[in-house]
């Protein structure tokens, strides 16, 4: 059985090629040529090179396989421009939905996220809670509209699809790193005394991939699935993080209205420099308006039950520092 993932090189696609590898499956990525490929020099896979626009490319790298992992995503939240959101997220995966259609796969895994979900103040929230708020701007409004197109193609024209909705990532291996995996980074070097004042769904990201390969054992077609641990402060985070790694624990907490200052300053100032920064107010919103979540579906219909969140950020800790003294 041949399985290839699309976007093999960034923190989740390479933890989901590592998996595979292990499992002893025939394993073939798809890469753009200026991708950094160190999350999986070390594996041994079959590589296509090309983008999600390059229709031939796609036919050629799913030529085969059974199975595809979707784990491409233009998260940059904060552009001034969003066009690029759009044109990867929705226009982008068209294509590869497109290829996928005629490639008879027997499944198509999607990394989806969690801000498609809906929001609740009353009680966690499920896959069937329709998505209710706005106010994520244009990155989550791609989301959304990448999400209903898979699942679209899975209803109209037979895609054995599922969407993987997946939370905040953290664990080993981060090599971009991820904006979160950064924060980690300064608190395990003991340079961010600081703590944000909000919570969020949280996940590790080797569990996250398991959920992806359980997804296209088990996953129903035209389903979305929850994949999230647990709903964590970021004080807690920055905690397990610097304990682990013997450092002292960010104390000083940044309340909501001075990360929102911040924040407004800095789209000003994107603005004025015509550059863009990253850290925007629509991120920090989005952030804030997270709920918790009920992961209950993918246990029950995919077998997946993630360990404790907290080993995967003490691990994430350790791997920074390695990196650091390295």
């Amino acid at each position: 059985m041949t399985q290839l993932v699309i976007g093999a090189s960034g923190f989740l696609g390479s933890h989901v090629t590592r998996q595979l590898v292990a499992s002893g499956a025939t394993v073939r990525v798809m890469l753009r040529k200026t991708s950094s490929t160190k999350a999986i020099d070390d594996l041994d896979v079959e590589r296509h090179y090309g983008d999600v626009f390059d229709d031939d490319a796609l036919r050629a790298a799913m030529s085969g396989c059974d199975v595809v992992y979707y784990c491409v995503v233009d998260a940059r939240m904060w552009l001034r421009d969003p066009a690029p959101l759009f044109r990867t997220n929705v226009e982008g995966l068209r294509h590869v939905l497109d290829a996928a259609v005629e490639a008879n796969l027997t499944k198509f895994v999607f990394t989806s996220t969690t801000g498609t979900l809906a929001v609740s103040d009353s009680r966690p929230v499920t896959e069937d809670d329709p998505h209710n708020w706005t106010g994520g701007g244009p990155y989550i409004e791609a989301r959304v509209q990448a999400e209903d197109l898979v699942l679209r193609y899975a209803r109209d024209k037979g895609l054995p699809a599922v969407a993987m909705c997946i939370s905040t990532t953290y664990g080993p291996g981060d090599w971009q790193p991820t904006p979160h995996g950064s924060l980690i980074a300064q608190v395990a070097a003991g340079r961010f005394p600081f703590y944000l004042d909000f919570s969020s769904e949280v996940v590790g990201i080797e569990d996250a991939a398991r959920a992806m390969l359980l997804a296209a054992e088990h996953g129903r077609p035209g389903e979305r699935y929850i994949i999230s641990d647990r709903y964590l402060s970021t004080r807690k985070v920055h905690e397990i993080a610097a304990d682990a790694v013997g450092v002292a624990r960010p104390r000083i907490k940044i309340p909501m209205p001075v990360l929102y200052a911040g924040a407004h300053a800095n789209d000003l100032a994107s603005k004025l420099l015509r550059r863009d920064l990253p850290f925007a107010v629509v991120g920090l919103r989005m952030a804030q308006l997270m709920s918790p979540l009920d992961h209950g579906k993918a246990e029950r219909e995919l077998g997946w039950y993630p360990e404790p969140v907290e080993e995967s950020i003490r691990r994430a800790a350790r791997f920074f520092v390695e990196q650091a003294s390295g």
